[in-house]
């Protein structure tokens, strides 16, 4: 899955969810299980999130999502194999975009 997010410092949580096509709940409660994932909050409480916290947020997405694991499941693939799951994720990543671009070209002949 791609995400289309604007190059900005911070994402409110709405942004995010937009983006992962997720209910903002499901963000406030991956935030309070996984401890990668720490927004900002302002005086008013708002989670700003940062360039990091999205990275975490999409492989976390990756393994519970689309790879079927469970919330336990991730939080110990993350703590034992964290680099490993990071390399294999970011050649997914370039593998997909890739292939959108080959589809795309693909469309355009």
């Amino acid at each position: 899955m791609h995400i289309n997010l604007p190059e900005k410092r911070y994402y409110s949580i709405g942004e995010v969810a937009e983006a992962f096509k997720v209910n903002t709940s499901l963000i406030r409660f991956w935030e309070k299980e996984f401890d990668v994932i720490k927004p900002k909050k302002n005086a008013k409480g708002n989670r700003k999130f940062t360039q990091e916290d999205i990275k975490n947020l999409e492989l976390i997405f990756h393994l519970v999502k689309e790879r079927g694991f469970t919330l336990e499941g991730a939080k110990i693939h993350l703590k034992e194999e964290k680099q490993e799951t990071l390399n294999n994720f970011e050649i997914i990543r370039k593998l997909e975009r890739i292939k959108a671009t080959l589809t795309n070209i693909k469309n355009q002949l």
